[in-house]
C-alpha cells in the first residue's frame, strides 16, 4: 500500500467517511518536515511527512496534542493519526485555515494558555522523551524541578554543544548555583506547550487563537512565557490577559533568562554562529546575580 493509500485509509477509518485525495498543496513555514494540505474537494487535512526515522517524533507530537485537547483549555489541531511505509512517516492533523486576530483574540490566547497551565501533575517531565525541534529532549520524571531543569535541560544542552566543540564560559558555576534562582519560588508542574513562539501560534478565520507543533512536558509555566519573548514577543494584550488569570512571580524577570538559555543553547547547537555569543551573554547576566 502506497503512502497516499495509507493516508486515505487512515482518514476514512478515523472519520467514518470515505476519503480520497483529489488535490494536495505544499505549505511553507516548516524547516524540519514537509507539510501540505490534502483535500477530497470537500474536507481538508494538514499532512506532515518525513523519513521513516521521524515516526517516533510524530507519535510524540500526537500524544502532546491529545493531552492538550483533553484539557479543553486552548485550541490545537485535532490529531487524526500517524503511519509509515518502508521509507516515509506521516502525521495527519485537522486543517485550520489561518486568518488574522480580531478584537479580543490576543486576550483569548493569554487566557487559553493560562488555562492550559492549570493542568498539573505530581512530577516534572513527560511519559517519554521527545524532541525540541530536531534535538532529543529527555523527560525522565522528577519531583524536584531544579534538579530536572539542571540535568535534563541545561546539562543536556551543554553536553550537546561540547560534542560539537562549542563552549560557554562559566556554565559549571551556573549549574552549581541554580538553586539561587528558586530560593523564594516553588513552581507547580504545569502542562506546557514547550516550544511557544510566534511561529507556533496563529488565529483562524474567525480570529480564534490556536497553538501547534508542541513538544510538551510538565514543568514550570514560566518556561512557556519566557520563550514566547525570545524572538520579540507577542502582543502586550496576550501577557496582560495571562497575568490577570495567573499572575507571574516577581522573580520571573530574572528566571526568564535562565529558561531561555535552554533554547538559546539548542539554537547554538543546531545553527552555531551568533547564538553562542547570545548564550554567553545570558550566562554572564545570570552569574552576575548569584
Amino acid at each position: 500500500m502506497s503512502t497516499e493509500e495509507q493516508i486515505e485509509h487512515l482518514i476514512s477509518k478515523k472519520t467514518g467517511q470515505p476519503f480520497n485525495i483529489a488535490e494536495s498543496r505544499l505549505l511553507g513555514g516548516g524547516c524540519i518536515n514537509n507539510a501540505q494540505r490534502i483535500s477530497d474537494g470537500n474536507r481538508s487535512y494538514f499532512l506532515k511527512t518525513n523519513s521513516r526515522s521521524f515516526l517516533e517524533q510524530f507519535r510524540q507530537e500526537k500524544l502532546a496534542l491529545e493531552e492538550i485537547v483533553e484539557t479543553h483549555s486552548i485550541r490545537v489541531p485535532q490529531p487524526i493519526g500517524i503511519g509509515s511505509t518502508d521509507t516515509e512517516a506521516f502525521l495527519i492533523l485537522e486543517f485550520i485555515e489561518i486568518g488574522r486576530p480580531s478584537t479580543g483574540s490576543w486576550e483569548l490566547l493569554g487566557r487559553g494558555l493560562a488555562e492550559l497551565h492549570k493542568e498539573t501533575k505530581a512530577f516534572f517531565g513527560w511519559q517519554s522523551d521527545n524532541t525540541i525541534g530536531s534535538t532529543p529532549q529527555p523527560n525522565r520524571p522528577n519531583e524536584n524541578w531544579v534538579d530536572f531543569f539542571r540535568e535534563q535541560r541545561l546539562e543536556h544542552q551543554f553536553r550537546l554543544c561540547r560534542s560539537k566543540g562549542l563552549s560557554i564560559l562559566g556554565y559549571d558555576r551556573l549549574l552549581d548555583n541554580l538553586d539561587t534562582f528558586f530560593e523564594n519560588y516553588q513552581p507547580h508542574s504545569s502542562l506546557l506547550h514547550g516550544d511557544l513562539w510566534s511561529g507556533n501560534a496563529a488565529f483562524d478565520k474567525n480570529g480564534e487563537p490556536f497553538i501547534f507543533d508542541p513538544c510538551s512536558y510538565y514543568g514550570d509555566r514560566e518556561t512557556d512565557l519566557a520563550f514566547s519573548e525570545f524572538f520579540g514577543g507577542f502582543d502586550r494584550r496576550f501577557y496582560d490577559s495571562y497575568q490577570e488569570c495567573l499572575p507571574l512571580d516577581s522573580g520571573y524577570a530574572v528566571r526568564k533568562d535562565l529558561y531561555n538559555l535552554y533554547h538559546c543553547l539548542n539554537h547554538y547547537y543546531i545553527f552555531g554562529g551568533g547564538y553562542g555569543q547570545q548564550a554567553q551573554g545570558i550566562v554572564n547576566r545570570l552569574l552576575a546575580v548569584i
